[in-house]
């Protein structure tokens, strides 16, 4: 299976009948300074030449850097807004949800706020379903506390995959996936190669050890002596 076909199976299908409109999704980075994140969600975006609505507050403008604009491509035109606190960034957020021009709107916020409460929240989802504007939130050392986000995900990087060309170079990057809360789909988790010359990601389940079996040979050591 190819990856933009497994990239539309996590996308998955609505319980029901009819189209998945965008809505709201956070993304909670493992440790509050990786950049996995932001390429998870600019990974997620649809595919458009529409501009992005990029607000930071303070915090997280100065603890994890801007996005890097040279590899964002120049067929996804970034507005970046810097803002101090939360709740402006909030705002920003919703009035730029009022555009129905931008491909997307991502705002990053570090901790936890009074002002990134479930109203909030809400008010985000709201606004980003009733404009079919994807929103993200990325939540930068902060806990999942109540929230009316549709998706809710932590994100890490993982070690690159192997370069099929120079073993010391480094391949891919990869990161690891967990959907914890959902209500479009089972919560799971993945790990995500994201092809570059593909603009796409691919998605596998991860590689985990096998469980020992309940009769684990005792008993056929046991019959041996």
């Amino acid at each position: 299976m190819g990856s933009l076909r497994v990239q539309q199976r996590l996308a998955g299908q609505a319980n029901g009948p009819g189209p998945i409109t965008h809505t709201l999704s956070e993304a909670f980075p493992d440790t509050a300074t990786d950049a996995a994140a932001m390429g998870f969600v600019l990974a997620r975006l649809p595919r458009s030449t529409a501009p992005i609505l990029w607000v930071q507050d303070l915090l997280s403008r100065k603890e994890a850097g801007r996005p890097y604009l040279a590899g964002i491509g120049a067929d996804r035109p970034l507005i970046m807004v810097d803002l101090s606190r939360a709740v402006d960034v909030l705002w920003a957020m919703e009035d730029g949800l009022r555009c129905k021009a931008l491909g997307g709107v991502i705002g990053e916020v570090w901790g936890d706020p009074a002002a990134l409460d479930f109203t909030a929240t809400k008010r985000l989802a709201m606004r980003s379903e009733a404009a079919d504007v994807p929103c993200w939130l990325i939540r930068r050392a902060a806990s999942p506390d109540l929230s009316a986000a549709r998706e809710r995900w932590r994100i890490a990087s993982l070690p690159a995959a192997t370069h099929p060309h120079d073993a010391q170079a480094p391949g891919l990057p990869r990161w690891s996936l967990d959907l914890f809360r959902s209500r479009r789909r089972p919560p799971g988790q993945w790990v995500a190669t994201y092809d570059r010359a593909a603009d796409s990601l691919d998605i596998a389940a991860p590689v985990r050890d096998g469980a020992v079996a309940t009769g684990d040979g005792a008993a056929g050591q046991r019959a041996a002596g």
